[in-house]
């Protein structure tokens, strides 16, 4: 597999390279409200403020019940050793944090969207309004 190494898809620059190890971070939807992004863009650090932020609990913090904790836990355990290998991991409330390694066999981006599920690119559901756990059966 190739990895493209230093690429930007218009915000975050991401490195994708078996040879470093990869801090990653993705929240739910209404974990910030309008105020804290407004705060974020005008930062000096956004980085730092935005895991200050993260960690007031804002949002309906969907990830402290413990079956979808686990249910996110577990997607991180389906590849690990054959994608990347797992160091660390704390799901918290509104929010995740993983530590990892991709493998040879995979790139970033596959990783993290195997996390975050597509339900399309999982292959799970041949087109997004079929998926029974998404908003998008309710648009068609």
């Amino acid at each position: 597999m190739s990895h493209k190494g230093w690429h930007s898809r218009n915000y975050l620059p991401h490195f994708d390279s078996r040879d470093v190890m990869q801090f990653v971070t993705f929240r739910l939807a209404d974990s910030l409200p309008a105020e804290a992004l407004q705060r974020l863009k005008n930062a000096d650090r956004p980085e730092t403020l935005r895991h200050e932020l993260l960690d007031r609990g804002w949002g309906a913090c969907w990830l402290k019940s413990e079956p979808i904790a686990r249910l996110v836990e577990n997607a991180f355990f389906a590849f690990d050793g054959d994608r990347y290998r797992l160091h660390a991991w704390t799901i918290m409330p509104n929010h995740v944090h993983v530590l990892f390694s991709v493998l040879p066999e995979a790139s970033l981006g596959d990783t993290v969207g195997s996390w975050k599920q597509n339900p399309v690119k999982a292959g799970l559901a041949s087109e997004p309004s079929l998926w029974p756990y998404g908003s998008a059966r309710l648009k068609a």
